[in-house]
């Protein structure tokens, strides 16, 4: 009966860090930020078709969003790495609540051109690239080691959250208050954000080796940081791979999508939104289950994304292969796509938290999340083209192989032994 109950204790706590002042604060501030930012992904797209009439035009935000975390990305880590991830969080969130409303006020005052929204959004990206490596890097200074793979699938519920809501809430706004208006809500969302950071305890043990470090030359902090990944660490490098692989394959998915429901199924924009509900539906319940299921050792954990992904890789290949594919079976097939592949990240991030000392986890993250966005641009790239070129069934097919591959590296991950960080 003890040992029942010590399994029943392990499976739920991952739950009951929602009801922790720090990590709840934590999670809520970011349930609203990401819906908000799904409210302004569409809301900005709209905002400047509108403005402009151009696709072309309008396809410039996407690239201005894409290029801070592959340009800035290592050197970002460094300056975070120098600085308390509390207090870069919360400048983070008031710079973004400052970039956002400032878009719809200029608009206001007929003082808003082109180049000047551009100027907002990329300033916005830029800060925005900050946030992701600040939080991954501060969660493991809120919660227990034993908690890390609950509180990253937790915190990665809030993007399922902000995917499944933002959209709709954005396109519902656009029609009862207007597009520009539309962005007041953002900002507001990141103030909001803001201030759920604010009353959060972040443990910081390394106030006097910051105040060392920061007459390090920035270029051999930048090495150190890179010498960690791809040399010291075997581990790290080897993630590192997995999340390349990972990401060609999966952004290249999420790309696709459209293509899915137009020249495989054959179905129109209310089917599409459908498509991407059940792939966000799946998304979330994978996040909620994650959290909830014993965290398990290192070898435990990384077999398990390993499974997951050969289901996602053969789900994708399905997809790719029924000849005359029904609108609710394919439905069935991207939940479980979406459900299968997302349990990749919380679990890697939570790998990385461990086996990172804390006074590099700014440099590690910032390196994986250009990585992943380089290997994106590939993915999207070289899918999209086979999809022209060969036909859309031929590139989901070979999305799922790379999926298969990723799952075959990260089996042969799992067997190998990794030394938690000591400091």
């Amino acid at each position: 009966m003890k040992e029942k109950d010590v399994t029943v204790q392990s499976a739920t706590s991952g739950w009951r860090l929602l009801w922790t002042k720090d990590f709840g604060m934590l999670w809520a501030g970011q349930a609203i930020s990401q819906i908000g930012d799904g409210l302004s992904k569409v809301a900005l797209l709209w905002f400047v078709y509108e403005l402009t009439g151009s696709a072309l035009k309008m396809t410039m935000i996407g690239l201005l969003q894409t290029i801070p975390p592959l340009v800035f990305g290592p050197l970002i880590g460094v300056y975070l790495d120098r600085l308390p991830k509390k207090m870069v969080m919360i400048v983070v969130d008031l710079v973004r609540t400052l970039t956002v409303v400032l878009i719809p006020l200029c608009y206001a005052f007929d003082v808003l051109t082109l180049e000047r929204l551009y100027v907002l959004v990329f300033l916005n990206s830029i800060v925005s690239t900050i946030f992701g490596p600040a939080l991954s890097s501060a969660v493991p200074l809120i919660v227990d080691r034993s908690q890390l793979t609950s509180a990253n699938a937790l915190i990665q519920s809030t993007t399922n959250v902000g995917v499944l809501l933002g959209p709709a809430l954005g396109g519902l706004g656009i029609a009862v208050v207007g597009v520009q208006n539309v962005l007041y809500f953002n900002a507001v969302a990141y103030f909001i954000s803001a201030l759920c950071i604010i009353p959060i305890a972040v443990r910081d043990s390394h106030v006097v080796k910051r105040l060392e470090v920061l007459s390090t030359p920035i270029i051999k902090d930048l090495a150190v940081g890179f010498r960690f990944v791809f040399i010291q660490h075997r581990i790290v490098f080897a993630l590192m791979i997995t999340a390349v692989l990972y990401n060609l394959a999966i952004s290249a998915f999420v790309f696709m999508l459209p293509v899915v429901a137009k020249e495989v199924l054959q179905v129109g924009p209310l089917e599409l939104g459908w498509i991407w509900s059940a792939l966000g539906i799946g998304m979330l319940a994978a996040s909620l289950w994650l959290a909830w299921v014993p965290q398990g050792d290192f070898r435990n954990r990384i077999g398990r994304i390993a499974k997951f992904l050969a289901v996602g890789g053969l789900a994708v290949c399905s997809l790719g292969l029924i000849e005359t594919p029904v609108l609710a079976s394919t439905m069935l097939l991207i939940g479980v796509i979406g459900g299968t592949t997302s349990v990749y990240y919380p679990v890697v991030s939570a790998t990385l938290q461990e086996v990172t000392p804390e006074h590099l986890l700014g440099r590690v993250f910032t390196t994986f999340s250009t990585g992943g966005m380089a290997s994106s641009m590939v993915g999207m790239a070289g899918f999209g083209w086979a999809s022209d070129e060969i036909s859309p069934a031929a590139s989901l097919v070979g999305i799922g192989l790379a999926l298969l591959l990723t799952a075959m590296v990260t089996i042969h991950v799992s067997r190998r032994d990794y030394a938690p960080a000591t400091t």
